[in-house]
């Protein structure tokens, strides 16, 4: 079944020639059915492409999924139109009455930054009380994974010594948890960040269960005992040639930066082994089926 967005969105031209199954409000309306409601909210500065990887991932389930996505009001991104954000993207006063049955918190680039003094933070607290609350489960991927923690938990974050960037083989510490459902013993997750989180402490909780380890990456995929929140430290939602644009980003601008791990097949860096494809579906498809999907009220207010 579709994702439901706006026909003029970006991403619906691209997601179409994929063959991904999208479909526009207009036709959604004519089907008697209740969507799933997701609501995403993006902090990456390359909204157009997060967008468009996230909901590849979302159409990609028998569910049919209406997307709200949210743009925090305390900071307006640099790298996208003010036309794209006001026609696409609603303020978190918009819809903070509103329940939802799922909900996406992307990274976002300020993971050197202490929380407190990243500018939308406490914005960003608000938010993951409301959605605590008011959805029925939420993923919190990579600095929207640490923030949580920390907001939550009061687990802190550790500078890197340098950049953890590739894709990381990473091995599953439970067997029968339904977020895992069809994955290998071992599969792939790509990380792109300078921080990680206090291992010890998350291992140290018992109201928080890790799923999935690397002994490169750390903690890849946790989630809370109450499956309301799900922690990915990385980015599964990533695209073929995602890590190679922000390295030829970096290697750009001059900055300090290794050659990323397990991701280019070969000397030139030019060509790509999409080895995390399918654990991001199943992911995804895990989730919106077992922790949403499948326990979310028929009436959601």
């Amino acid at each position: 079944m579709p994702i439901i967005i706006d026909r003029d969105l970006p991403a619906f031209d691209t997601l179409a020639r994929e063959n991904i199954f999208v479909m526009h409000k207009e036709r959604a309306i004519s089907q008697d059915i209740r969507p799933i409601e997701i609501a995403i909210l993006n902090l990456m500065p390359t909204k157009i492409e997060t967008e468009t990887q996230l909901l590849r991932l979302l159409g990609n389930t028998p569910l049919q999924v209406h997307i709200t996505l949210i743009n925090t009001e305390t900071y307006k991104s640099k790298n996208v139109s003010e036309t794209h954000l006001v026609r696409f993207y609603k303020n978190f006063s918009e819809i903070e009455n509103k329940h939802f049955d799922g909900m996406i918190i992307t990274g976002a680039p300020v993971e050197t930054i202490p929380f407190e003094e990243v500018i939308y933070w406490e914005e960003l607290k608000k938010i993951m009380n409301y959605a605590e609350k008011m959805v029925t489960s939420t993923i919190y991927i990579c600095w929207g994974a640490q923030a949580a923690l920390y907001h939550f938990y009061g687990i802190g974050k550790k500078l890197l010594p340098e950049k953890m960037f590739g894709v990381f083989p990473t091995v599953k510490r439970c067997d029968y948890d339904m977020l895992l459902k069809g994955m290998d013993d071992m599969f792939f997750i790509p990380h792109s960040r300078h921080t990680e989180i206090d291992q010890a402490a998350v291992m140290g909780r018992n109201d928080i269960k890790v799923l999935a380890y690397s002994e490169a990456a750390g903690i890849c995929i946790a989630k809370s005992i109450d499956d309301n929140k799900i922690f990915l430290t990385g980015h599964s939602e990533y695209d073929r040639f995602t890590i190679k644009r922000e390295y030829d980003r970096d290697i750009a601008k001059g900055l300090p930066i290794n050659k990323p791990v397990n991701y280019f097949t070969d000397e030139a860096n030019e060509n790509v082994g999409m080895s995390w494809c399918s654990t991001a579906n199943l992911l995804f498809y895990n989730w919106l089926n077992y922790y949403v999907y499948q326990v979310t009220p028929y009436a959601l207010d």
